[in-house]
């Protein structure tokens, strides 16, 4: 298995104007063109986290994505941690 195949859990903070601007909605739809599963889910302090799993690859793609500027509102920073897989998803939701 190449480091690309490599199932990994993605989990990034994104601070900015993210929420009440469609970004979940954004995250949720792009993370499915993927493959990927997980959960998009806004902070009390006012940041996203997002939550994937899936292809080492697919996931770099989301990050990549999510630092992009074509999401809804404004990202101002992601901060990224990378891990094993958890197994507890079964689709891609918005919390």
């Amino acid at each position: 298995m190449s480091g690309g195949d490599e199932v990994v859990r993605l989990t990034a903070w994104v601070r900015g104007h993210v929420q009440g601007v469609g970004f979940r909605w954004w995250t949720r739809s792009r993370a499915l063109e993927l493959g990927l599963v997980g959960a998009a889910t806004n902070l009390a302090d006012g940041r996203v986290e997002v939550v994937a799993e899936g292809s080492r690859k697919a996931c770099e793609e989301l990050l990549e994505r999510l630092k992009g500027g074509g999401t809804p509102g404004r990202v101002d920073s992601v901060v990224e941690r990378w891990g094993p897989v958890g197994g507890t998803f079964t689709g891609f939701v918005e919390r």
